[in-house]
């Protein structure tokens, strides 16, 4: 049995912010599953061009916390209930560091799409890494896969993705092709002449996570 209980505090309450590039610029309505303890929600309710911000999460102490930042918080088990409105759409579905702890994360994707990402809206993603040299080099050299409280190989990750698989979890015939960006380069020199100098060769070891995004056609749209 997969527990949470042990994480600490801030697993729950990490601003990202790295996910700004992908935006759109009026975020609109925004949804975000697995939303912790809403410090996210939180930041993006500041942002000039989001209207809502609604959460998802599954442990009640987050929730609880998120209900302080964001507008609406829905504590549930989502691969297993549906939103209490299942009519409901956003302009903004975000996803950061959750559909990897899920059973089928490709069936999340395609019901968060199909149901609750309105026509233009963005779908965002992050996903961990395990082609990443943390993960790689120990397996290689030693045989050794050893899970962890949190990271790449956080003992209650479910799946695992590298760049190609992760690209393939966001494919889905209503949205347009995805777009995936290596996290962690932008406050890195060392890493960002090491990838221009192999021609981003190993930028799949040196990657710790990747971000992805995709936009919902419109029904208008061939």
């Amino acid at each position: 049995m997969q527990t949470y209980t042990d994480k600490d505090t801030l697993y729950f309450g990490h601003v990202r912010r790295e996910i700004a590039p992908v935006l759109p610029v009026h975020c609109g309505r925004v949804l975000e599953l697995g939303c912790g303890a809403g410090a996210t929600l939180g930041w993006l309710k500041q942002r000039r061009g989001t209207t809502s911000t609604t959460g998802i999460e599954l442990f009640p102490g987050a929730a609880e916390r998120a209900q302080q930042l964001a507008d609406v918080v829905y504590c549930l088990d989502f691969e297993r209930q549906p939103l209490p409105d299942p009519h409901a759409t956003f302009d903004t579905v975000i996803c950061l560091d959750v559909l990897e702890h899920m059973v089928d994360p490709w069936s999340t994707v395609d019901r968060l799409v199909t149901q609750h990402l309105a026509p233009g809206g963005t779908l965002v993603v992050t996903v961990p890494n395990v082609q990443h040299h943390t993960v790689v080099l120990p397996l290689l050299l030693h045989g050794s896969w050893t899970y962890a409280d949190a990271g790449i190989l956080d003992r209650t990750h479910l799946r695992f993705f590298t760049r190609q698989s992760a690209l393939s979890l966001i494919e889905h015939t209503a949205l347009t092709a995805g777009t995936c960006h290596p996290l962690s380069f932008a406050d890195n020199r060392l890493k960002r002449i090491v990838n221009r100098m192999t021609m981003r060769c190993f930028e799949g070891l040196l990657t710790p996570q990747y971000l992805l995004s995709a936009r919902k056609t419109n029904d208008t749209e061939a």
